[in-house]
């Protein structure tokens, strides 16, 4: 049997379904489109279960795609075996309504014996034991022998989730061989040893089922396949182990460099760190290639999860500093052809890595420090289970995902309290829900039923800023309301709206609805689907549904959102001139004051770069640029070059918006007629927002013009101020901060001249008990405790056998410090038990460690009887 490479399989399964006229489509991107039950995409069908279920029509009755996927249900046993890995590419083809059982299984198998050359006696098949017709069709078309195929049950031969289609299946094993086996006789496929690889699934999806578990023939039949890659891969290679497939050892041989150490195939306990790093570097590359970004939630924490956990086992190996940001050099490598992406964003995926991974490192030895605390305290008490409490603070302050802990633990037989860190979890989300919480808008949600049931709203205000139109609906508070009256705020839906709702990153317009005998302010717009729904405020009048109003936007507000709109695209074009292709729209916002817009860029845009890209859009706006809407076919629209949104859905027709032949992007917001109607553009600042992703915030025409007044104003009053004028004030800013370092530096002096002072008097004043001196000084306002530790230390360098109390009073409370000399510690002296009695004298506490303690107390009265304590202790 002839070894035939992962990227070449590839390659010829797409090409054996092309020419059985199959649309072959390239992978869809791990962010699923339209799934929210799903974080990211697992499977080959995945994708595509809008055509299965109906809701769309597919490009063509037959498709064959070769899907990226990532699971992490296994990933405990990840590394441990030979088998399991998180990123696995899942080959499939699917029939929708055309062709079924027959054609499915006898491509199939002319695709395993006649094009991959598969010894026929080495392949079986199981069906479902109710299935005669997939019998019949391997026992009497492809005609494999009748003790091959083996009849299972509805657990293993039978796809359902739920109610909704369904349907048997025939799955497709490879016989690797008596040695292989458990000896039992009556060996075949569904015996639990590890002789028989089931590699190819042909589902047939032929049944609805309901909720009283009754199978309904469809109409129209579907076909799924799907066939394991790395599992094809390893068949055809003759390796039980994904990690000796072609592509995948490449990228393990670069770990092996880079740590040194040498994998000896499952032998070696370091053999398990190589896994991981194999395998983990393989999803976080495909993750980042596809817009993931790490964070603390969602998918993001998924792949923050694996690359920590990556970045771990570097560590256990020996690796010094970062290195998965070279791994992936050996991802894009192997598979950059397959998936051009990840080649694309090389550099991205490259700067995201080190960003990311340089953040872990700089606090994986504190956290595995305090972890190993931990653990000690739990073996010293006989306790085997840290709680929630101690694993949660792992998480939020040094970043290691739950996961990763409980993997630490386990290593020493320990676990984590799992429900008191999701305790933890919930009460900071809990909290952040409640600061976000905004009662203006509650219940929107729940009355977006109410306006779907209203009908489409035709939007007239790519046109016009002004038109009539008829209430066809009135809603507060979740119901609908008959009237308004005077001083009455809701929402009301009309036929047609010149209002622009909020969307894409911009505000929505306002302005207002009236009649003869109404009017209302339109403080904002939503949309749901194809509904507009208006919040207003009524000024006079009162309304009712069917009532005709004239709608008029303030064309203030919609021109002033426009010059930012318009620019925000300006500005996305001149970020990738100067910073590079990588640069794409993570978000945005815009209002009539301002324009935000976060990219992907992997460090801070420096003050050149900034006066580069502010100089290129107001060179745009200069050129009085005409910008164009224009509405045309998705396909079309791309062809073009006109950028979108990365990860975004849209929808078979889009419109797109130009600027001269500088910048072209799919948008649907309102914008100028000519870029020279921005006047000016001016960025006032850039930071960053998450690992890779930068914020740009910016104004335009009367906003750069108020932004001027505002800092001439600043500057006359600092001017008069410093009693010079506005030119004369950098050279007075620049003697004046020469005075200050100087009066500093005169300062600092004092203080230390008044520091020796209080030294020198605290010895004089000192007692000596049993041997012991005991220093002690009440302290004033003068004073802080930064003081205080100085005064300490200085101390106890010129006295040696010495225990110092110092009490500083401010602000109606007083603050205590203990020191302890380094000789009196293995005396059984500690600083942290003498605060807590000294403190407590005061009606305070505190404590801390032998050498040193600090504690507070509010009882300024009895500061001497806390001196006095410390001689009783002593």
């Amino acid at each position: 049997m002839e070894k035939i490479g992962l990227n070449q399989l590839r390659t010829m399964f797409l090409e054996f379904y092309r020419e059985k006229e199959h649309y072959v489509r390239k992978s869809y991107s791990l962010v699923p489109e339209k799934d929210k039950s799903l974080l990211i995409i697992n499977s080959g069908m995945a994708p595509l279960k809008p055509y299965f279920a109906g809701i769309e029509t597919p490009p063509a009755p037959r498709m064959a795609t070769c899907q990226k996927c990532i699971r992490t249900g296994d990933i405990d046993n990840v590394g441990y075996t030979a088998r399991h890995g998180t990123f696995f590419e899942m080959l499939g083809s699917f029939s929708f309504g055309d062709y079924f059982k027959k054609e499915s299984l006898s491509w199939g198998w002319e695709f395993m014996t006649q094009v991959l050359k598969l010894p026929e006696e080495r392949l079986w098949a199981s069906i479902y034991e109710e299935d005669e017709e997939a019998y019949d069709i391997w026992r009497n078309v492809i005609r494999m022998p009748e003790e091959r195929i083996v009849r299972l049950g509805k657990d293993d031969n039978f796809w359902q989730i739920g109610i909704g289609p369904c349907g048997p299946c025939s799955e497709v094993y490879y016989d690797r061989g008596e040695e292989f086996g458990c000896g039992k006789p009556d060996c075949k496929p569904g015996c639990e040893c590890d002789r028989y690889v089931e590699f190819w699934n042909h589902v047939f999806t032929q049944f609805n089922a309901d909720t009283e578990n009754n199978y309904t023939p469809l109409a129209h039949k579907n076909i799924d396949t799907g066939l394991g890659l790395e599992r094809l891969a390893c068949i055809m290679q003759e390796t039980d182990s994904i990690f000796a497939v072609d592509t995948i050892r490449h990228i393990l041989k670069k770990v092996e460099k880079v740590s040194g150490v040498a994998y000896e195939g499952g032998a070696a306990k370091t053999d398990v760190s190589i896994r991981i790093i194999t395998d983990h570097i393989r999803s976080i590359t495909f993750m980042i290639g596809d817009g993931i970004l790490p964070s603390n939630e969602g998918r993001g924490y998924v792949l923050r999860r694996l690359l920590r956990r990556a970045a771990r086992h570097g560590k256990l190996l020996g690796v010094e500093g970062t290195f998965l940001a070279n791994l992936s050099e050996n991802v894009i490598e192997v598979s950059g052809d397959a998936y051009p992406e990840i080649r694309e964003r090389k550099e991205y995926i490259h700067r995201i890595l080190s960003i990311e991974e340089e953040k872990f490192s700089n606090t994986i030895d504190q956290g595995m420090s305090l972890l190993r605390e931990h653990m000690e305290e739990m073996k010293r008490a006989g306790e085997t289970v840290l709680s929630g409490d101690k694993v949660f603070r792992l998480y939020d302050t040094f970043g290691f995902p739950y996961e990763l802990t409980e993997e630490i633990l386990a290593e020493e037989g320990c676990s984590a309290d799992e429900e008191g860190f999701r305790r933890n979890m919930e009460h900071q989300k809990e909290t952040a829900r409640s600061a976000r919480k905004s009662d203006m808008d509650q219940g929107w949600a729940d009355e977006a039923a109410l306006f779907a049931a209203q009908g489409k709203t035709e939007f007239i205000g790519y046109q016009t800023l002004q038109g009539e139109a008829v209430v066809k609906g009135i809603f507060w508070d979740k119901k609908p309301l008959d009237s308004l009256k005077e001083g009455d705020v809701a929402r009301i839906v009309l036929d047609r709206t010149p209002f622009y709702a909020e969307g894409g990153g911009q505000a929505s317009d306002t302005g207002m609805v009236y009649n003869d005998s109404f009017s209302a302010e339109v403080q904002s717009v939503v949309r749901f689907q194809d509904v507009f729904a208006h919040k207003i405020c009524v000024i006079s009048g009162a309304l009712q549904p069917g009532d005709r109003l004239h709608a008029m936007v303030s064309a203030v507000r919609r021109n002033e959102t426009a010059r930012n709109h318009t620019a925000t695209h300006l500005l996305q074009k001149a970020l990738r001139q100067v910073l590079g292709d990588h640069v794409e729209q993570a978000g945005s916002s815009v209002t009539e004051e301002s324009l935000r817009f976060d990219f992907t860029h992997f460090e801070a845009v420096s003050r050149a770069q900034l006066a580069e890209i502010e100089n290129i859009v107001n060179e745009k706006i200069c050129q009085f640029l005409p910008v164009e809407a224009r509405e045309m076919p998705l396909e079309e629209a791309l062809k073009t070059g006109a950028m979108s949104l990365f990860g975004e859905k849209y929808g078979d027709t889009v419109r797109v918006v130009s600027v001269g032949d500088f910048s072209c992007e799919l948008c649907g917001g309102t914008h100028l007629s000519n870029s020279g109607q921005a006047g000016a553009f001016k960025i006032l600042s850039e930071s960053s927002v998450a690992a890779g992703v930068r914020r740009i915030e910016a104004i335009t025409g009367s906003g750069v013009y108020k932004r001027l007044n505002e800092s001439e104003r600043i500057l006359s009053e600092a001017a008069e101020t410093l009693k010079t004028n506005t030119d004369g004030l950098a050279a007075k800013v620049a003697s004046l901060a020469e005075e200050v370092k100087g009066c500093r530096k005169e300062l600092e002096e004092f203080r230390r001249s008044a520091l020796d002072t209080v030294i020198g008097k605290s010895l004089e004043d000192a007692v000596t008990i049993n041997g012991v001196k005991l220093v002690r000084r009440h302290l004033k306002e003068d004073y802080d405790v930064n003081d205080l530790r100085i005064l300490c230390d200085k101390i106890k360098e010129v006295s040696p056998s010495t225990v110092i109390v110092l009490a500083l009073e401010g602000e109606g409370k007083v603050t205590f410090i203990v020191a302890v000399t380094d000789d009196l510690l293995d005396k059984g002296y500690h600083a942290g038990n003498l605060i807590k009695k000294i403190a407590a004298a005061a009606g305070g506490g505190g404590g801390g460690k032998a050498d040193m303690a600090q504690a507070g107390a509010k009882d300024v009265s009895r500061i001497k009887d806390a001196l006095d304590t410390a001689a009783t202790l002593l």
